[in-house]
């Protein structure tokens, strides 16, 4: 993986700040690229072979990578090598106010169906939180996907400065679908960001965002917050590193943040 220096880092997060998402061409190196790629490949395969009848409805992603389910420890090694790297470590401290907790991992494909429309939404609207307590939240707590790409793809849809602004009455008609209208209809101000192989892209999930379906879609998200009790509660146990698995990660500040916070929290 190639280094970020420190004017790169301060222009980078300066980026973040406004728009809610920047994006960092060839961040890791083509060995890596390889290593990563074969792992997540075989997690895939497992995964479709168990979840058949979920991805032929309507799956785009997976998710809890680094459980046992579908990977070897090896292969789990693998994983928390790449969200333990320090080059991680330097992105979250230029992005994050404070110490950053790990959260969960994710992989983005196709949908099975190549016409299935993808759709505009924010990940706070899943909590199941009342509309005001999530507009509240917009500005006091942080959630942050880092998408790596595994292959050339079309990217993500953003509205630049959501992450900090409620929906206007268009964008929350579209998001909620109200008033006759769908969550997969165009939006004004948006920005397109294609990305390509080895290409990362930190973007924050209070945003309205939309992925791009089509061409051959694989991304490793890697997702981290703030350490929070209502934010890292649902982490499952078996994906936090154990043992020898520390051994492998250079930056084991996230992982050590979550198991603090469940720890302090009973969970």
């Amino acid at each position: 993986m190639t280094s970020v220096d420190q004017a790169r880092l301060g222009e980078l997060a300066t980026t973040y700040r406004a728009k809610g998402f920047a994006l960092i061409a060839g961040l890791f190196e083509e060995s890596e690229l390889c290593t990563l790629h074969e792992v997540l490949l075989r997690f895939h395969s497992r995964w479709l072979a168990a979840n058949s009848a979920l991805y032929a409805a309507r799956a785009i992603n997976s998710a809890y990578l680094t459980d046992s389910d579908h990977l070897s420890v090896e292969d789990r090694r693998v994983l928390f090598r790449v969200l333990g790297d320090r080059r991680i470590e330097c992105l979250l401290r230029a992005i994050f106010p404070g110490p950053a907790a790990f959260m969960n991992t994710q992989l983005f494909f196709n949908p099975a169906n190549r016409d299935q429309p993808n759709y505009w939404h924010r990940d706070i609207q899943y909590t199941g939180e009342p509309d005001a307590v999530q507009r509240a939240e917009l500005n006091n707590i942080n959630v942050l996907h880092m998408r790596l790409a595994l292959m050339p793809e079309r990217g993500l849809e953003l509205v630049p400065g959501s992450h900090v602004r409620w929906d206007t009455d268009e964008e929350y008609g579209v998001r909620m679908e109200r008033g006759g209208r769908k969550n997969c209809e165009e939006l004004p101000n948006t920005e397109v960001v294609a990305m390509g192989r080895g290409d990362l892209l930190i973007f924050s999930a209070n945003m309205l965002h939309r992925g791009l379906y089509g061409v051959d879609r694989l991304a490793f998200d890697m997702l981290f917050c703030d350490p929070l009790e209502r934010l890292v509660k649902h982490v499952r146990p078996s994906c936090l590193p154990q043992g020898q698995d520390f051994d492998v990660i250079e930056n084991p500040g996230p992982f050590l943040e979550t198991l603090r916070v469940r720890e302090k929290a009973g969970s």
